[in-house]
């Protein structure tokens, strides 16, 4: 027999002989009835995990990683209110089953058995992935994570508060909210979750408020390597600005007793806290997984002896709450149930075509408050001297700083973060004098920490903010790409468009600077970004291009709920000129704040039909000096803007090529992997121009000299295009 028959078996048997493990006596507020209620959600929650691999077996369900050990965390929810936001461990099913008592009107176990058949009709995932999750219950869906999902209820979690200074035009959370987030103790360990509670202690260090609630579920085990006894205590019971709780996860009154009581420390005082929940892992890890394969035949029988559910049975008892006959009724009829239900449910239409699997990988747009952008005294009372300065043409990293200023006045919701970007302004000064302007509540400055960042932006979305955080250079963003890719790309594709992470993430990035570089400060890569479905990238070559298009990733955000990256070229921040030192030629007037680049436009500059040159950024403004060279040989060229680099502008380039005879794509991105290879197959199916690419080597970019050595210049720009033009030079 596989292990969750045997341990099925033995609960009959055991109940029956009223062969039950000893513990403690029941204790602590736990009335009767909500104790059998909370025995029921076990129940519920044993009966299921028993179905799904019957369902998985018959081919009718595909994933089984199962939350029998973890009944306790239903004792955790009834401890809670339905309008703490809850980021789960996927062991938690228990949680969300009695979170679902709380709130009137739910079918959780017809949501749930419609999401193990991956049913279209699962209220959560749409039928894409067998996920915890409910809009009504206030849990934004989770799949397989490994501590991916602590840094951002840390975001929320802070957005609690700053929603009394601050108020968003879609608050989800009430004022006196906490947020709890569950994890494993396997995952406790990881470098993410390692930062993420680090964060909310230094944030919560600082007297700011941080209403964190983190259970770790221990049950001494991640899939086959053991968590040293006592590790966990060790490592979170004496943190500084963090509260410590424990208690027996397989003691449902003992659990609700300090479930509780942490809840209160954390919603009085606003300080983090962690709970410590001593349980056991049922089953093994997850489908197919055998435990007697790396655990020794005693030490898995031990674990099923300790089975929760036995210990709730005795509890009851002893409590004069629930007989064990009825206590066996009612685990056999919840069975019974579920199979009953079960027989529908795989009977549900499931996903089929691609367009069904990707409906949901573009949020739906929201309503919005209208806005007839900043008034002129709040400009004036923002800016003062500034605004006379807008008389004049400005560098980038300037026009830059002004359209974050009156989206900052428009939107109230926004909100700045990142490394140094308050009280220094950010490595560049982009962001200087905003921290006057707005405060620090609305330009955060965070500790040093890629995912806290990025975690803080997701989790402050969650409630209604708009985020725009920073990462200085585009070299940092790997250190915390999972949190883009894993969370925050991933949300609205598992809950089918009901959840999403509108924000405007802004990465300092390219290469060509002269003075400061190497790999970390020089990155011409962006792939990782492109490679992530529903994804924006925008990335502007001129200081008023800049400023336009930074306001349409903002309202693509707040209106249209998408996840937009805006990469800045940080060798064109400071430049002035084009062709000739002192002209002047690359500096921009200030575009009033109405004024936008929209999704999808390109810019062209020239109509040239000899050769039509596509790039961006750095490559843009080598291309125009290009241009000028080419026109001295009689080759006449147009230079194409992309500004979109993710989805690529198809339509719009392919109209603005027009004419021309000969297409030259000039990207500074790696020969390999990089976005040429992207333009070149569109180019290649969509038209029959003859056509050439001149990009970067694949290699990292030195310091000093050699700074620009492999990547594309203006001579090699016009080599190249000299030899695709051919005998019109």
């Amino acid at each position: 027999m596989d292990r969750a028959t045997i341990v099925h078996e033995n609960f009959l048997r055991r109940v029956a002989q009223g062969d039950l493990p000893p513990g403690a006596e029941p204790h602590g507020p736990l009335g009767r009835e909500a104790a059998v209620q909370l025995y029921r959600s076990g129940c519920l929650t044993r009966a299921l995990d028993i179905v799904s691999r019957r369902m998985q077996a018959a081919g009718e369900g595909f994933y089984t990683i199962g939350s029998s050990g973890h009944e306790g965390m239903a004792a955790v929810a009834a401890a809670l209110r339905p309008t703490d936001m809850a980021f789960l461990h996927y062991r938690d099913a228990a949680f969300q089953i009695e979170r679902a008592n709380q709130v009137p009107g739910q079918s959780i176990l017809w949501d749930m058995l419609l999401s193990f058949a991956c049913s279209r009709e699962d209220p959560i995932s749409g039928g894409r992935h067998k996920v915890l999750g409910s809009k009504a219950l206030n849990i934004p869906p989770q799949t397989s994570t490994i501590a991916s999902h602590l840094p951002k209820a840390v975001g929320a979690a802070y957005s609690v508060g700053l929603t009394k200074r601050v108020k968003p035009e879609h608050q989800a959370l009430p004022d006196d909210a906490i947020v709890m987030c569950s994890f494993g103790d396997a995952s406790a360990n990881h470098s993410t979750a390692q930062g993420a509670i680090n964060s909310s202690c230094w944030t919560a260090f600082q007297k700011i408020p941080m209403p964190v609630l983190w259970v770790c579920e221990d049950n001494g085990i991640g899939i086959s390597t053991r968590t040293p006894s006592g590790w966990i205590a060790a490592n979170f019971a004496h943190r500084p600005g963090l509260g410590y709780f424990a208690c027996d996860g397989l003691d449902i009154y003992d659990t609700y007793a300090t479930a509780r009581a942490a809840a209160e420390f954390v919603r009085t005082r606003r300080k983090p806290a962690f709970l410590h929940l001593r349980t056991v892992r049922l089953y093994g890890h997850a489908g197919a997984d055998m435990p007697t394969t790396y655990m020794a035949k005693h030490e898995v029988e031990a674990e099923e002896a300790n089975d929760p559910l036995l210990h709730s049975v005795r509890l009851l008892g002893e409590a004069g709450a629930l007989e064990r006959e009825e206590a066996l009724a009612i685990y056999q009829e919840t069975l019974e149930r579920v199979e009953r239900v079960r027989a529908e449910a795989v009977t549900r239409p499931r996903l089929k075509t691609a367009s069904e699997v990707m409906a949901s990988l573009i949020p739906p747009k929201r309503e919005n408050a209208p806005s007839n952008g900043p008034s002129a005294e709040a400009r004036e009372a923002a800016f003062g001297a500034e605004l006379k300065a807008m008389e004049s043409p400005q560098i980038m990293s300037r026009l830059i700083n002004w359209a974050l200023t009156d989206l900052m006045l428009e939107h109230r919701e926004i909100a700045l973060m990142g490394e140094d970007v308050c009280a220094k302004g950010g490595v560049y000064g982009v962001t200087q004098k905003l921290g006057q302007r707005f405060g620090r509540a609305r330009v955060i400055d965070t500790l040093l920490d890629e995912q806290s960042i990025l975690g803080l932006g997701l989790g402050m979305a969650q409630n209604g903010f708009l985020p725009i955080p920073e990462i200085q250079f585009l070299a940092y963003y790997h250190n915390a790409e999972d949190q883009i890719r894993g969370e925050g790309a991933t949300l609205p594709f598992f809950s089918n468009g009901q959840y999403s992470n509108p924000m405007v993430l802004r990465i300092a990035g390219l290469g060509y600077q002269k003075g400061f570089g190497g790999h970390f400060h020089n990155d011409n890569s962006f792939a990782a970004l492109r490679d992530v479905p529903g994804v924006i990238l925008c990335c502007p070559s001129n200081g008023a291009d800049a400023a336009k298009l930074l306001r349409e990733c903002v309202r693509l955000a707040r209106e249209e709920q998408r996840l937009v990256v805006f990469l800045e070229p940080i060798a064109l921040y400071p430049m002035r000129d084009l062709h000739e030192p002192g002209d002047a030629l690359w500096l921009r007037h200030y575009p009033e704040p109405s004024e936008r680049i929209g999704f999808g436009e390109v810019t062209s500059h020239g109509d040239g039909r000899d050769l039509a040159i596509v790039s961006y950024a750095n490559g843009l403004h080598l291309s125009l000096q290009a241009q000028k060279r080419l026109a001295g040989e009689g080759i006449a060229v147009r230079v194409i803007d992309l500004h979109w680099l993710n989805p690529l502008p198809e339509e719009a380039l392919l109209e603005a090529l027009g004419d021309a005879e000969r297409v030259l794509v000039v990207d500074e991105t790696r020969r390999t992997g990089g976005l040429a290879e992207a333009l070149m197959t569109l180019l290649t199916e969509r038209t029959g121009k003859p056509q050439a690419r001149y990009v970067a080597e694949d290699s990292f970019i030195p310091t000093g000299p050699a700074y620009a050595a492999t990547m594309p210049s203006v001579d090699g720009i016009v080599e190249a295009a000299r030899a695709l033009a051919g005998g019109k030079a």
